[in-house]
């Protein structure tokens, strides 16, 4: 079954959570892996290591997919869980190390994240 179009402010809420679920990717990448490791870019644009990048890969496109982005506040109150198990365990892991860092990296992500605009 298709997804119907977005709305102009479902559209822009869609872009903004990709956009800081890839930030957030990239932060836990920076603190858990080598510079050197780092050869690919996030959706965000910042340097990822490969693992990352797939990871970030299936965030971006799960986010893309969400067919209750309109209604929904946040992935974790939603009743319809679209990660596998594997994925949901490793963004829980990203979000614990990269959420209380995004305040010094993306305040304005963050801020609108805290928000729930």
């Amino acid at each position: 079954m298709a997804r119907t179009p977005d709305t102009p402010a479902v559209a822009r809420r869609r872009e903004r959570e990709k956009r800081t679920v890839s930030q957030m990717v990239a932060i836990h990448c920076a603190g858990h892996h080598q510079k050197e490791a780092r050869t690919e870019k996030s959706y965000a644009g910042e340097a990822l290591c490969p693992a990352c990048k797939e990871l970030d890969d299936y965030c971006v496109l799960r986010t893309e997919r969400c067919r209750s982005m309109a209604r929904k506040t946040s992935c974790e109150a939603c009743g319809n869980h679209c990660y596998a198990p594997t994925q949901q365990a490793r963004i829980r892991e990203v979000m614990r190390y990269a959420g209380p860092r995004m305040m010094l990296h993306h305040p304005v992500a963050a801020v609108r994240h805290l928000m729930g605009k």
